[in-house]
């Protein structure tokens, strides 16, 4: 089967390169191939059997060379032009052309003269689901089935047709009979890993992969998922001494280093993530994901220079990497730098204009540089984007009330606190602002509010307004809190 569904892994890293193809890999296929791509070369002629071509078909499609793929398809089909099986693979070639309805027509005509070859299915179902049409791509698999001796593979194009189509559940329910079919189906594990995800269900999959695990303790894909399920509960002491049992198994699992480190890094061990890290470049190429993380442990570790070093090599190796540009833009910022700061925050804003991460750190560093426009735009633009925090107002409302826009910082602050009325912090701040404008009785009300939801944090309020430490009212209101 020359074709690979696209598989959404899950979403922790997995290079695709953890999961071998279909190609052949012996001595005969390289000695066929060399002998095909001679005569091509030379123009001689050469006796290769279907099956041979078949294989030489499915490597050239695999690897995207599709000028070879099409010569070879067009010889075979010279010499073996009842051939269903070539068939299919002139079919396969002709959609990877986007040439569907001719690739459908070809499938149509093979399945009025054999109906129970189980590839002609397959093909016909990744087609449909390659435009779009989940329904027709599921029932074609489904008729797949039957005729296959590789149910599992079916099962895992099934489940990733719901998984496109959100419906965990019936994917899940797919991975799970891939791997009663085949308990070493490893793209079957990790697709199940981003159903729980998806569905929110970390304990069961906790459950499951213990369960598996005791059939199966030394399958690396499988305690990788369970560190996954762990690190999704933060739990990430457990997390980490399960990717040690998947890199004990496998010590060239690169993604399980990753995925340690990144467990480490939340502990806030941030010199052992950094070496963890490091460990992926014995077994992969350097990328700049890497780089970016360990430049963000040195910036937690406030060693800034080589937090720069590093954001720059992920720079390097990736100059649309957004993420990377900020983090040199924050670092900057640390070190005062600020001017120079602002290139690099603008260019990651123009990398991804829609983030709103980018724009609050650009917003904090024109408030820094006293251009209160400028930042109060930035964090306009913060909601806009669906920032999902309660702090960008709060900082929003201290841009305004620095710039003497009182009345604008009690309309942020009230639409704060409509969007996060759990949020205390607000609450406080609305009060002091409501006593500075002369509404005590209003700021008495939202002082009241906050001390019932959380009395330990009236320190904030004292904070912002040290004055009112001598103001009787509202010191004899805080102390009739205190338990």
């Amino acid at each position: 089967m020359f074709f690979n569904l696209k598989f959404v892994i899950s979403n922790e890293i997995i290079p695709m390169s953890e999961f071998e193809g279909d190609r052949p890999n012996n001595q005969d296929f390289e000695k066929n191939l060399k002998k095909f791509e001679e005569m091509l070369s030379s123009g001689d002629h050469y006796f290769f059997d279907a099956d041979e071509l078949e294989e030489i078909i499915d490597y050239y499609m695999q690897w995207f060379n599709m000028d070879l793929a099409k010569k070879a398809i067009d010889f075979a089909l010279d010499h073996y032009p009842y051939s269903s099986s070539l068939k299919i693979k002139l079919a396969q070639y002709l959609s990877s052309q986007h040439k569907t309805q001719e690739a459908l027509h070809i499938l149509n005509e093979i399945e009025q003269a054999e109906s129970n070859n189980s590839e002609l299915y397959m093909t016909r179902g990744y087609i449909y689901s390659q435009i779009g049409l989940a329904e027709k791509a599921i029932e074609n698999y489904k008729k797949a089935l039957p005729l296959s001796e590789f149910k599992d593979e079916i099962y895992i194009a099934i489940g990733i047709e719901f998984i496109n189509d959100s419906k965990a559940d019936d994917a899940s329910y797919y991975f799970k009979k891939a791997i009663a079919e085949n308990a070493d189906n490893d793209v079957a594990l990790n697709e199940l890993s981003l159903c729980y995800e998806l569905n929110g269900k970390s304990e069961e999959a906790i459950s499951f992969y213990e369960n598996y695990i005791e059939e199966k303790p030394y399958n690396h894909f499988a305690w990788f998922n369970l560190g996954i399920s762990y690190n999704r509960l933060n739990l990430f002491e457990k997390a980490i001494d399960a990717y040690d049992y998947a890199i004990a198994i496998n010590e060239t699992f690169s993604s399980a280093y990753f995925n340690k480190a990144n467990s480490l890094a939340q502990l806030e061990k941030y010199t052992e993530a950094i070496e963890v890290y490091r460990e992926t470049f014995k077994h992969e190429e350097p990328d700049a994901g890497t780089y970016y993380y360990i430049g963000e442990c040195y910036e937690n570790l406030n060693q800034y220079e080589e937090a720069l070093v590093n954001y720059n090599r992920a720079i390097k190796l990736d100059a649309a990497y957004g993420d990377a540009w900020l983090g040199v833009g924050v670092v900057l910022e640390h070190q005062n730098r600020i001017t120079e700061s602002i290139h690099y925050i603008k260019k990651a804003i123009e990398i991804n204009p829609n983030m709103p991460e980018y724009w609050y750190v650009f917003g904090d560093v024109q408030h820094k540089l006293g251009f209160l426009e400028e930042a109060a735009s930035a964090y306009q633009r913060v909601i806009e984007l669906g920032y999902e925090e309660f702090d960008i107002y709060l900082d929003f409302a201290k841009l305004l009330y620095d710039g003497g826009y009182f009345k604008d910082c009690e309309k942020i602050l009230s639409e704060g606190i409509q969007l996060y009325p759990d949020a205390v912090e607000l609450y406080y701040r609305m009060s002091g602002l409501q006593m500075e404008l002369g509404k005590k009785q209003e700021g008495m009300v939202f002082l009241e509010n906050a001390l019932e939801m959380n009395y330990e944090k009236h320190t904030e309020l004292l904070e912002y307004l040290p004055v009112l430490e001598h103001d009787t009212a509202v010191m004899q209101l805080i102390h009739s809190f205190k338990k």
